[in-house]
């Protein structure tokens, strides 16, 4: 079993509010498109107009230190702020438009992309599940076949979710003897999702319908599922308001949800998420606590074998973290970070929950521990060492019996089974090695080819080298980089660096066919391992949370430094890019050194610091960020908010903002506070606009058309701005 995480993505600390707000009605006229900002355009496109951007007289004091908040009416969606994106949008797309090679790339990306892809087999109720996309589906379907051998019949079909492809399939999960499966849907990209239930015998939809679930899957247990949801929004903006209270109810199929039996709730911590899984058995229902999105939570059981049973506490406190792989007997076998800071997995007796009580099954090691599964009597561990996955077997006792053998440096996933299984499947890949599935005999620990992907590039053109250098207080910090192979190192590579650096997530070597446009056409690309993450274990995350989040900025920081340096770019070769976090990470970058690179490309960031807590699950990010209702946690935040540190008359990079309307993750008012501020102090010479999906959200599920066009356009900003035109000679 696993438990499910929101990082950014994701989960929670509140602290009373420290600030007091001032507000009056707008100073400025409203947002006329007739009166407007000029700024320089970059040779080969039309002088760039922005929109003259609506200002309110807006303060707020933070222990003494007055924080203008300018463009504070962009936080609420209405018309007035509808009409203000439709403005931007046309300013970027008329900029895209002058481009003369951005069809080409988005015909060749097209073409690249249409190829078929697979994920891993799993087997449920004697039959195998697997997900393809025939190349330019929108969304992935979901196969069904009664052996590998056999052939293969549509199960669900995301694309029959909506015309235009923006609702996608989020979660699934069958029943334990495979008769019904609940799945999950979001529309627009939105966290929120809705619950069906399908009869798997016939396919056919069920009446059951389960709403305003949020950050949750379904784990079954008998005749209905376990699932966490919120109280239905009752007024204001659904894509915006704080996330509180979080519940976990029971569903059970054929009634309606307003009958769904509630398992737990805190009515003491608002700011608490909940998550209820069940043991591979179901004679466990263990429930995750979580405070915040950097991992630590509370774990507690109850019994489901003993109808008497209530839920009992194992840790009660938000120190470490603990994930229940599976039970053994009636013990459970925990992942644990807890005094093993790269974790290790440990055998607790719940009726004696106490550490002293615990057994150790394997021990930490020097290689992070990212996960576990118990199959065949089998225990299946992944390790990351540098960066890069191992795959080592063990028996129930922690002796090791075997290593899986791996095609080469790169990343793994899968291994997941029932414990009765035989075989599993896994996927390998890294920067040129497209998604390939391997199956795994567990006891002859046996790895055959399954299924290879056939990509219309060529991979082995290409060449991966990781490297070590030295962040500005002497940490060494791993860096992947990737190009063709013979790249000379003239400092005039265009060069696209890439890094998130936060939430424990752990960057690891994977193939994106976006990427392979870029490395066919004389790229670098080169991927960080910055501090914040967890490709070290709790130790790295700590070195980049609060108070330490300048360590991530300097680590990136000397990444682009050391690609200089060495020679492989320049600053005007040069494009930094992040996503949620490390659109955190961009914004902070551009704003601390303007001159380092000629191109920045912000998705979905946290760019206001000052307020990310006050929306939707944003106070789950608290611990990795503090709180600016904490006054030396403020002053911090304040030091790097990218949205407070833009200055008058600064040339900036060339840059590129992403969002969606539809975001209620990372909400758009970040992106649309950040590029106002930039359009409005930045220096001509360098365009600063925004791109904004409409129907669309932070960006899980963005069907395949979406996406190829947003990168198009990415890589024709990038190009164009760099003055490099790919397909010069063609």
């Amino acid at each position: 079993m696993k438990k499910t995480t929101t990082i950014l993505l994701a989960g929670s600390l509140l602290v009373a509010s420290a600030c007091k707000s001032t507000q009056t009605d707008s100073t400025a006229t409203g947002m006329n498109t007739e009166t407007l900002q000029t700024q320089a355009s970059t040779p080969g496109t039309p002088a760039l107009t922005y929109p003259d951007t609506k200002k309110v007289n807006h303060t707020d004091d933070y222990f003494g230190t007055k924080v203008a908040d300018p463009y504070r009416w962009q936080e609420t969606h209405d018309d007035e702020l509808d009409q203000w994106i439709a403005e931007e949008n046309k300013v970027t797309q008329t900029y895209f438009s002058s481009i003369p090679f951005r069809d080409k790339i988005k015909d060749r990306l097209t073409q690249i992309w249409n190829y078929p892809k697979y994920g891993a087999p799993f087997k449920k109720g004697g039959k195998y599940y697997f997900y393809k996309n025939d190349g330019l589906q929108n969304q992935s379907v979901l196969y069904v076949q009664e052996s590998l051998e056999a052939e293969p019949k549509v199960f669900l079909d995301p694309n029959k979710f909506s015309e235009d492809g923006t609702v996608a399939l989020t979660s699934l999960a069958f029943s334990k003897d495979a008769t019904y499966a609940v799945y999950g849907t979001s529309s627009g990209g939105s966290d929120w999702n809705t619950f069906y239930v399908l009869d798997v015998a016939t396919g056919k939809k069920l009446d059951d319908q389960v709403d305003w679930v949020k950050f949750s899957g379904a784990s079954w247990y008998k005749n209905g599922f376990f699932y966490s949801r919120y109280d239905a929004p009752t007024e204001g903006n659904k894509l915006a308001n704080k996330n509180e209270f979080h519940k976990v109810y029971y569903h059970k199929i054929g009634t309606p949800q307003s009958q769904d039996q509630l398992v737990y709730e805190d009515k003491e911590h608002a700011l608490r998420n909940f998550y209820g899984g069940t043991t591979d058995d179901e004679r466990f229902l263990v429930l995750y606590a979580s405070e915040g999105a950097s991992g630590a939570n509370a774990l507690y059981y109850k019994d489901l074998a003993d109808a008497k049973s209530t839920i009992k506490p194992i840790v009660t406190n938000f120190e470490s973290e603990y994930s229940v792989v599976d039970n053994v007997g009636d013990k459970l076998l925990v992942h644990t970070n807890k005094n093993a800071p790269r974790y290790r997995l440990v055998l607790i007796d719940p009726k004696k929950p106490q550490e002293q009580h615990w057994q150790v099954v394997i021990p930490e090691s020097e290689n992070v521990m990212t996960g576990a599964s118990l199959v065949s009597g089998r225990i299946i561990t992944t390790y990351m060492k540098d960066a890069a996955s191992e795959v080592l077997v063990f028996d129930t006792k922690g002796k090791q019996l075997s290593k899986v053998e791996l095609p080469a440096i790169g990343t793994v996933g899968g291994f997941s089974g029932e414990k009765e299984d035989k075989e599993v499947f896994f996927t390998f890949t890294s920067f040129t090695y497209p998604a390939t599935i391997y199956r795994y005999d567990v006891p002859n620990n046996k790895v055959t080819l399954f299924r290879k992907a056939e990509v219309n590039v060529d991979t082995d053109a290409c060449e991966t080298k990781q490297i070590f250098y030295t962040s500005k207080d002497g940490t060494q910090v791993p860096m992947f980089i990737v190009h063709k192979k013979g790249l000379q190192l003239n400092g005039n590579n265009p060069t696209y660096l890439y890094a998130y650096g936060g939430f424990n997530v752990s960057m690891t070597p994977g193939f994106s066919i976006a990427n392979m446009l870029w490395l066919e056409n004389g790229g670098v690309y080169a991927m960080p391992n910055l501090r914040g993450g967890g490709e070290y274990g709790e130790e790295w995350h700590k070195a980049g949370m609060t108070p330490n989040k300048q360590n991530v900025f300097d680590d990136f920081i000397a990444a682009a430094e050391y690609l200089i340096k060495e020679g492989y770019t320049s600053s005007e070769k040069l494009a930094v890019s992040g996503g949620s976090n490390g659109g955190l990470l961009v914004g902070a970058f551009m704003t601390q050194r303007p001159k380092l690179a000629k191109v920045a490309i912000p998705a979905v960031g946290v760019m206001d610091m000052l307020r990310f807590h006050k929306f939707t699950i944003g106070w789950a990010w608290v611990p990795e960020y503090g709180s600016s209702d904490n006054e030396a946690q403020f002053k911090n935040l304040y030091a790097f908010s990218p949205l407070h540190n833009i200055k008058e008359g600064v040339k900036y990079p060339a840059t590129l903002v992403k969002t969606a309307d539809h975001d209620d993750r990372v909400v758009p008012a970040h992106s649309f506070k950040f590029i106002a501020e930039l359009q409005d102090k930045g220096a001509p010479g360098n365009p600063y606009l925004i791109r904004i999906d409409v129907r669309a959200g932070h960006g899980a599920g963005k069907p395949t058309s979406l996406v190829i066009q947003e990168w198009a356009d990415t890589w024709s900003f990038i190009y164009h701005n760099m003055g490099v035109n790919p397909y010069l000679n063609q």
